[in-house]
């Protein structure tokens, strides 16, 4: 369902369409409250009537508002309006980061500078016990002031706080039956594919594709004439009993430390 300029949802004025995806409808809208222009993201009219669909659209919103971190994309309200359920959120200028390497890959330095924002959205994350499952060049925001922003927590799992034992690094999915596949191919962790339990190593994983597109301007798993090019080994398998990084690791550190 498509929102005419000049409707309201709650306090809030639709101003314009900005875009659409298989998660929601995206609007411009006015605050008058607080004299700002906001963006709403609304659940798609025939989804709203699936329970796991809807769950999905408030977790997210659940996700952000738990999250406070110049590197992940502030929400300000959600709320539900006859069938419509919506999600305030802060307005963003500037263009995806799929859109940026529309051109071909980044200069070095701005591709670390790009990584090492991601990095620290991600650690803040996963010190809340919150794994995004989605990380990809379209939920890379950069805005025209080169500030990186996360974007769409729809698949976010929450796996507890942060326990700084390193303990229980593998945790029950408690958002999705076991064997679901969630995600976009090309970018999941090897036990992502499988539909297998994943933590916060599996954004790591996606973060390394992400970064590896930005350096090389094409992507790690990639078809070509009819073919794939393998995946890797299982992190499991290809690390025997190795534990993985600790949660909120030093993955941004070492990313800003890096000497180009």
């Amino acid at each position: 369902m498509s929102l005419a300029t000049g409707t309201r949802l709650g306090a809030y004025e639709i101003l314009a369409p900005l875009g659409a995806g298989g998660m929601g409808e995206v609007y411009r809208a006015r605050d008058p409250k607080l004299n700002r222009d906001v963006a709403i993201k609304i659940l798609p009219e025939a989804l709203v009537a699936d329970p796991a669909a809807l769950a999905r659209f408030e977790r997210e919103a659940q996700a952000v508002a738990a999250l406070s971190h110049p590197n992940i994309l502030a929400i300000h309200d959600f709320g539900r309006q006859g069938d419509i359920a919506y999600a305030v959120v802060e307005l963003l200028e500037g263009e995806t980061l799929r859109a940026r390497l529309a051109n071909g890959a980044l200069p070095a330095r701005k591709a670390v500078d790009v990584a090492g924002q991601i990095a620290g959205g991600l650690a803040a994350a996963h010190e809340k016990g919150i794994v995004h499952r989605d990380l990809k060049p379209e939920n890379v925001f950069v805005t025209h002031e080169g500030h990186v922003k996360l974007l769409d927590f729809g698949l976010a799992k929450n796996t507890g706080p942060t326990t700084g034992s390193g303990s229980g690094l593998l945790t029950a999915e408690k958002y999705t039956e076991p064997g679901t596949v969630m995600g976009t191919v090309g970018y999941m962790s090897p036990e992502q594919v499988r539909g297998e339990a994943v933590d916060h190593r599996s954004d790591i994983f996606s973060f390394g594709v992400v970064l590896y597109e930005m350096l090389a301007g094409r992507q790690v798993f990639r078809r070509e004439r009819g073919r794939r090019h393998p995946a890797p080994a299982p992190l499991a398998a290809s690390h025997g009993r190795r534990r993985g990084p600790r949660r909120g690791a030093c993955v941004g550190r070492r990313v800003r430390s890096m000497d180009l």
